[in-house]
């Protein structure tokens, strides 16, 4: 089985961003060192807990101090951005580090409405862009390549067969991939023959479905002839389920209260949240999202992993460390995140 990461760049409340970043420069650097496939970030907005705001600033980054992970987007909000300026951004990246380079893309805004008003209200955008997703998303691919794309100019300008490309002289080009958490996203990436992964560590919901949906519907194409997938999956390993068990609440207390509408902070450590008593709603929230995390010492997590792995007919799972810390910790460091990593490296790679 191949193991990869997902990476949000989470803030702990005894954390600053720089702090933020490096633990996760740390944490990067680990994997690349065990032998994970690749390592993504996310695109999140305004959100106290979260610091992956620019993916392409942070693959950068994470590529210059890393040597054979494949450095990722998980992903690309496309709504949020002009198709070129993906494009360029990915393939400055791909041509600084060739055959390194994922450009995972989503529908979702990933942010809050105002938020996303003060994003994309300012650039002229709105959520014609959202409809324009299968559009802009072929305009990506075609300027990310070595031939570009023509544009028809009006005969006034004089000019014809004007080509518009995102780098001058491409040789190689990023891999695209499509996200998603929905059936449009799996239908949408089947008729384009793209690559596509399922937010199960999100969604947990119609994981089946939409991978099933993906491969019956898949169309070849010239990069992806048949369907890849994978999916991915909260994780917390330690030495002991019980050790899991407490390092995972913050994060799945924070998860309910963005599920019951309540004001979000940072992550907590693991002493405050084992402080904080929990509503019914929330305690429901809790409970679902322990089902569908992978928990516990590295023996039983690892066979919650192959039966993952199994049941959804993939080879490569994405782990997404969610583990907090303890007051008192290297607030620049992520020890529980990066035990996480070392220990299913132990058994599954």
């Amino acid at each position: 089985m191949r193991l990869s990461v997902l990476d949000l760049v989470p803030v702990r409340s005894d954390q600053s961003t720089a702090d933020a970043l490096a633990a996760t420069t740390r944490l990067a650097q680990v994997a690349d060192g065990l032998g994970y496939t690749r390592y993504w970030v996310a695109e999140h907005h305004n959100m106290p807990s979260a610091a992956a705001t620019s993916p392409p600033v942070l693959i950068a980054h994470l590529a210059a101090h890393t040597s054979a992970l494949r450095l990722g987007s998980g992903g690309v909000m496309l709504p949020n951005h002009a198709p070129l300026a993906v494009a360029e951004q990915f393939a400055l990246l791909e041509a600084a580090h060739p055959g390194r380079i994922d450009l995972g893309i989503g529908r979702a805004p990933g942010s809050d409405p105002v938020t996303s008003l003060a994003l994309r209200g300012a650039a002229g955008r709105d959520d014609r862009d959202i409809e324009a997703f299968p559009d802009y998303l072929d305009d990506v691919v075609a300027l990310m390549s070595s031939a570009g794309v023509r544009v028809a100019l009006p005969r006034d300008l004089m000019r014809e067969n004007y080509v518009l490309k995102a780098t001058p002289a491409a040789v190689t080009e990023p891999r695209l991939w499509l996200l998603g958490s929905s059936m449009y996203s799996a239908r949408l990436a089947a008729a384009k023959g793209l690559p596509y992964v399922f937010a199960h560590h999100f969604s947990g919901q119609g994981t089946e479905e939409a991978l099933h949906l993906y491969r019956n519907n898949f169309r070849p194409s010239e990069t992806t002839p048949e369907p890849v997938t994978f999916l991915t999956v909260n994780a917390v390993v330690a030495d002991t389920d019980d050790e899991a068990m407490r390092l995972i609440q913050p994060n799945l207390q924070m998860m309910a209260k963005l599920r019951t509408g309540q004001p979000l902070g940072p992550l907590d450590v693991v002493e405050d949240a084992e402080a904080r008593a929990l509503s019914a709603r929330e305690q429901t929230v809790v409970e679902g999202g322990l089902r569908q995390a992978v928990v516990g010492a590295p023996e039983r997590a690892a066979e919650q992993l192959r039966a993952l792995a199994e049941r959804f007919g993939v080879d490569e799972v994405m782990i997404h460390p969610v583990a907090s810390a303890y007051r008192g910790v290297d607030p620049a460091t992520a020890p529980a995140r990066e035990a996480t990593l070392e220990l299913l490296a132990k058994h599954l790679l």
